[in-house]
């Protein structure tokens, strides 16, 4: 694995740049609009734009804006109150950003997403050629979940996660979280003082992973917990990402000299294809099966294996042939996703047994695996 020398000066060759900024970060304590900030987020965006790399902001704050814009004590418990705020509020954010982007000679469009967008491969594949296109005529995106239509099943939920499936839609180089807190620490900074940054993180253990906590500020619906995950999947796709504070001058400009400014997640050096970068993060998720400790560990080898039933302990959930399923371990720990050669009722009788006995027991074998290598992706 790279150093973190190296690792950080990876950075600036990064072309294809995918901008979150929280809604802590684009508006103050009240719900009203930090324009100071905005205008610094959209300057420096403007300016690498014009130096010939390609920008997409991934913004949250709707909800934030469309409850100052209404004059509401605070943010609607109910989701057609959260919708309609958002409703509101998009319109008056969209505007401000095509202002002030505007000013520094930038033309932006509005994508709204939601899961459908990633759940549908043709869907997924529409939307990989509408933000292709937009980068072609020097267009810069501004990317938001469609949270005025979207019902529960159907959203995203947080933006951490959505600059993640942003960036392996387009093939991003780098993603660069801006939020409320400046990197991940190796403990909580609020209970525990002598907590520090860590700079660089090489794999994403259960570990690190079980060290994040809950939501972050009380206008965002994100927290460490949300930006790991964003992690997993961004680097599991090829992807670096990086954690900084929002408020920290210039910190666009400063990850992409290869300064050591937040934490840097590197990222897998093989590439996902297409197909499965959206098998992975794209497809919606029908079940799980639950591996035993031989398989897990042949998993995690390098260039992963096939799942044949002998692996197989337990199945979560009910899908059919041809769903893609989450692979974990005992301890609930995700491996893996794959499209299932057999559904969970199959699965059921099948499990710990090995494939010579497939016939047997169901009447008929369609495949020796379970999933096969060349339909698993390794997280």
């Amino acid at each position: 694995m790279l150093n973190n020398e190296a690792s950080r000066e990876a950075l600036k060759k990064a072309k294809r740049i995918v901008i979150k900024v929280g809604t802590s970060t684009i508006t103050y304590a009240n719900g009203k609009r930090n324009f100071s900030q905005i205008d610094r987020l959209a300057r420096e965006i403007s300016d690498l734009q014009n130096q010939g790399k390609e920008m997409i902001l991934v913004t949250s704050g709707a909800v934030a804006v469309g409850v100052d814009r209404m004059g509401l004590p605070g943010k609607p418990k109910t989701i057609p109150g959260k919708q309609a705020a958002a409703a509101v509020g998009q319109g008056v954010l969209m505007h401000t950003y095509e202002k002030f982007f505007a000013d520094y000679g930038q033309i932006v469009a509005q994508v709204l997403i939601t899961k459908t967008e990633a759940i549908d491969r043709h869907r997924y594949t529409n939307t990989r050629n509408t933000f292709m296109e937009l980068m072609r005529q020097r267009v810069i995106p501004i990317v938001n979940e469609n949270d005025v239509v979207a019902l529960d099943e159907l959203k995203i939920g947080d933006n951490d996660n959505m600059s993640a499936l942003v960036a392996g839609i387009v093939d991003a180089d780098l993603v660069i979280i801006l939020s409320d807190v400046d990197g991940l620490y190796t403990a909580n900074p609020q209970t525990h003082p002598d907590a520090v940054i860590v700079p660089e993180v090489a794999e994403i253990t259960p570990e690190i992973e079980a060290s994040a906590g809950g939501v972050g500020s009380a206008r965002g619906t994100g927290g460490m917990a949300t930006k790991i995950q964003a992690a997993k999947a961004a680097t599991s796709s090829g992807i670096h990402l990086v954690i900084a504070s929002g408020t920290e001058k210039n910190a666009i400009t400063r990850v992409l000299q290869g300064e050591e400014l937040g934490t840097l997640f590197v990222s897998r050096e093989n590439r996902l294809q297409f197909r499965k970068r959206w098998l992975a993060f794209g497809a919606k998720i029908a079940g799980s099966i639950v591996v035993d400790d031989g398989c897990a560990k042949a998993i995690r080898k390098a260039g992963g294996c096939s799942i044949l039933p002998a692996g197989v302990f337990a199945v979560q959930g009910e899908f059919l042939p041809g769903s893609t399923v989450s692979v974990i371990d005992k301890d609930a720990h995700e491996l893996a996703r794959g499209l299932v050669h057999y559904s969970s009722a199959e699965l059921e009788q099948i499990k710990g047994c090995n494939s010579g006995e497939i016939a047997n027991i169901l009447g008929h074998k369609n495949f020796d695996e379970v999933i096969h290598r060349d339909d698993l992706v390794i997280l």
